[in-house]
């Protein structure tokens, strides 16, 4: 500890050492630059009687009379320092949007012109221009809109736990509005329509909105905001400028369907055959605005066939894997139904859980074969409803109700069929109120349920969360509270509290935090918590340099420590110190490094999956190293590193990472990714119990390795070609058994042959999608993946490697899947227009 501490301290005095010069020649100008950025910026709305036409060119009467706002100021790579470009833009409005018409003045052949994936212009080679709207002007909520050199758009959700420091907001809510740009001889311009159904605003006769506008220029890294961002300012929504004087809006009728059907057909390995089946399916989205602010989303029938693979793993932990979602309904607006952290999507037409006992019982017996076996939970319909009222009251209420799934088995000695109950009916509810206070203080309280039928258990939890904001918005208090109960065979109840206070903003920082759960706290049945019956006090001082030195553009060290404890019986479980230091060079390369060390003997009351018992690991230390290239160039390079040691066990983990992404055109980038570790002498649950139920560990040593080749055409603004390929193995192979006593100490015992795993998963997925009018989309899928029950045999010695499993999985059998999938966006706003 003494030691990282002391590099922590010789680092930063050597940096301030260095640079005290060039600190002290930007002390006036900072000190003018405050006094100039405390003030709020304010633009007055302009309402207008004619649209401006959409085509990217300034030269509508409308732009024409109009005062263009200016003096953007730069928040990297040099904060406060004004924009290197003239930039220009005005705002107007009507009866039915938002009008932003922006110049960004640039030699035409410096500005970057990549074309990208919607909501994908982060790190690639795109210049672009974004506007912020903060409706409610409680500086917490917002929007963003943005449109890329090419005229590809992005558009986000902001709020109080979305996005981080480099991007901010949740990008996975899609908007339906207009953008063109225009290249001219003197830079390029930007033209935007943001119609009233994509926002949500108070329904008052004047109004005044947050406003930010922002602007990036690709070759120099260059961000730069209309209103200033300070780095050393906590929060982003906070430093927005405001839109004054909005009169007379008029929210529209906020209703809109998305109907769709979808076909296909998918051939999957079986234990005993294989199974073909015709994909066809339809429903519909549909958005329906109850009032000014409150919006209905409901999904009928739906269909999520076309989504990526998740990255499947053989995980040896006791902790469930966390996979991403991936599917729009669930991305898109729920982040008020995320601000708990009590909604893991992913529960709601999951895996049945039946699924893989119909497998396992067909696999056992060869008279039986599978006729159906949904591996998907069908949901039947979903609904969110959210909005906020005059007094920046959120109210978020979201419903799911899937469906009771069944398998069908044929027996071919007598010819007759069974019918199996993998899933029962199942309804999930959020309710959530959240009221935004002064500053950026905020009471949310919020209520999860999960009703399923017959005996099935049932589960609830309450939770209330409160964030206090002193005035000067330095210091923060945050605190939680959670109550879950479970109704069944077997009923019982849990609680987790947390309190946390935070020094924010400012070079200097740091928190204090406690969190207790119980050890029956349980709210998995729609959230996802790894390992309750913990007692878990952190504390963290960090320092960052926000203005460029002579050797790097910004940095940062952080120092943190962990001592957590069981619950119950109380009992300790370890001690963790981490020191962290982060540095951007000049050359727009970036590198972290982790140090660890987990001193003393730690004790896992997790890792035997048995109450009472834990296993005691030695004292363990290790670094990580990771960072990237600069990203600007055709060829970009990520790459880390990790060692770790507990010399008691003679354990080793020593790992990998090498990324490369290369540009070959403003159209065409590949990327391909490789990690890979190896762990010798791993110890831990063997996955076996002696005939009294005591568990088994074991030494063994592990090798892991994953490829993952994507790769992204984009034929238009709104049409592309995605690929992904990703391939896993894990090989485990177990050395020495043994049983564990009361101290967690080991006792040997004779060794099980035939525990050794060769584990390889293989997904490949296509996309080609084409937005071919606002808010439709047609999409043709293909899939394929290594069948769940095929195995690749080990191979005698070192022959068993990385490339002898990726060629043999392919001699394996596979399933395959292909599927168009057609969307389209009605307004019923326009159709009432047409009539």
């Amino acid at each position: 500890m003494a030691a990282i501490l002391s590099w922590i301290l010789s680092c930063y005095l050597y940096h301030r050492t260095a640079m005290a010069l060039r600190n002290y020649i930007w002390i006036p100008f900072l000190l003018v630059c405050g006094e100039l950025f405390s003030q709020v910026r304010t633009i007055e709305a302009v309402k207008s009687n004619q649209a401006p036409k959409i085509d990217g060119v300034l030269d509508d009467a409308l732009w024409a009379s109009l005062t263009p706002v200016s003096g953007f100021i730069q928040n990297f790579p040099t904060y406060g320092l004004p924009v290197s470009q003239p930039t220009e833009v005005k705002i107007a409005y009507d009866n039915y949007a938002i009008y932003v018409g922006a110049m960004l003045y640039d030699n035409p052949g410096q500005v970057r012109k990549q074309i990208t994936a919607r909501d994908g212009e982060q790190q690639t080679d795109a210049d672009y221009f974004a506007v912020f709207f903060d409706t409610y002007n409680d500086k917490q909520n917002g929007f963003q809109f943005l449109v890329t050199s090419a005229n590809v758009q992005t558009d986000a959700k902001l709020g109080p736990n979305l996005g981080d420091e480099f991007s901010p907001g949740d990008r996975t809510w899609d908007a339906v509005w207009e953008s063109k740009v225009a290249h001219l001889a003197n830079g390029w311009s930007v033209e935007m329509r943001i119609p009233y159904i994509s926002l949500r605003f108070a329904k008052k006769d004047v109004q005044t909105w947050g406003v930010q506008f922002l602007r990036f220029m690709r070759r120099n890294n260059e961000s730069s905001y209309w209103s200033p961002v300070n780095p050393q300012v906590n929060g982003f929504v906070n430093q927005f400028g405001e839109l004054t004087s909005l009169k007379s809006i008029v929210p529209p009728l906020r209703l809109s369907f998305s109907p769709y059907v979808t076909t296909g057909y998918r051939n999957s390995p079986q234990p005993n055959g294989r199974l073909s089946e015709w994909l066809r399916n339809g429903g519909m989205d549909v958005k329906y605005g109850l009032n000014e602010s409150f919006t209905l989303d409901a999904t009928l029938v739906p269909d999520f066939g076309q989504v990526i693979s998740d990255n499947v793993v053989n995980n040896l932990t006791p902790y469930e894997v966390r996979f991403t979602e991936n599917r729009q309904f669930f991305t898109e607006g729920t982040e008020i139904f995320n601000k708990a952290g009590l909604f893991y999507s992913r529960r709601i037409g999951a895996i049945p859980p039946g699924y893989f006992g119909v497998n396992d019982f067909v696999a056992a017996n060869p008279q039986w074969n599978i006729e159906k076996n949904p591996s998907v939970t069908q949901l039947y319909n979903a609904t969110k409803f959210s909005g906020r009222t005059k007094g920046k009251l959120g109210i978020g209420i979201f419903n799911a109700v899937t469906a009771p799934m069944e398998a069908r088995i044929h027996n071919t000695v007598n010819g007759k069929d069974s019918v199996i109950s993998t899933s029962s009916l199942a309804n999930y509810n959020i309710v959530v109120l959240d009221q935004a206070l002064r500053g950026r203080s905020f009471v949310t309280l919020t209520n999860t349920n999960v009703v399923r039928n017959g005996s099935d258990r049932d589960a609830n939890v309450t939770a209330l969360d409160v964030a206090f904001f002193n005035k000067k918005n330095t210091r923060v208090l945050r605190g939680t509270a959670r109550y879950s109960k479970i109704w069944g065979l077997n009923p019982y109840d849990g609680y987790n509290t947390t309190l946390r206070y935070e020094k924010i903003g400012g070079r200097w920082n740091y928190f204090i935090s406690g969190n207790i759960e119980s050890k029956k706290y349980d709210p998995n049945d729609l959230g996802i918590l790894t390992a309750p019956n913990e007692v878990t006090w952190r504390g963290e001082l960090s320092y960052r340099q926000p203005q460029p030195t002579k050797n790097f553009i910004t940095y940062s060290y952080s120092f943190t420590p962990t001592v957590q404890y069981l619950y119950k019986p109380y009992s300790f479980s370890r001690v963790v110190l981490e020191g962290e230091a982060f540095w951007v060079f000049h050359n727009f390369w970036d590198v972290t490094t982790t140090l660890s060390l987990t001193p003393g003997h730690e004790r896992d009351f997790f890792e035997l999956r048995t109450d009472g018992k834990y296993i005691r690991y030695p004292t363990n230390y290790g670094i990580e190293l990771e960072g990237s290239t600069d990203s600007r160039k055709k060829l970009y390079i990520r790459f880390s590193g990790l060692a770790y040691r507990a010399p008691d066990f003679n354990n080793d983990l020593l790992g990998w990472g090498l990324g490369f992404r290369f540009r070959f055109s403003n159209k065409f980038s590949l990327d391909l990714q490789n990690d890979a570790y190896r762990e010798g002498n791993n110890m831990g649950y063997a996955f076996m119990r002696e005939s009294n139920g005591d568990p088994i560990v074991a030494f063994r040593d592990v090798k892991e390795h994953t490829a993952i080749l994507s790769g992204i055409y984009n034929f238009t603004s709104r049409m592309n070609l995605t690929l992904r390929v990703r391939h896993y193995w894990n090989e485990v192979r177990y050395k020495v058994f043994y049983n564990v006593d009361g101290k967690g100490g080991l006792t040997y015992r004779s060794f099980i042959p035939g525990r050794n795993d060769n584990f390889n998963t293989f997904n490949a997925d296509a996309f080609l999608t084409w937005d071919f009018r606002l808010g439709s989309r047609l999409i043709l899928g293909y899939k394929n993946w290594l069948g769940n029950d095929e195995t690749v045999a080990f191979a005698s010695g070192k022959r068993n490697s990385y490339l002898y499993n990726a060629g043999e999985q392919f001699n394996l059998r596979h399933g395959n899947e292909v599927t168009i999938r057609f969307i389209y966006f009605i307004d019923y706003n326009r159709l009432r227009k047409k009539a």
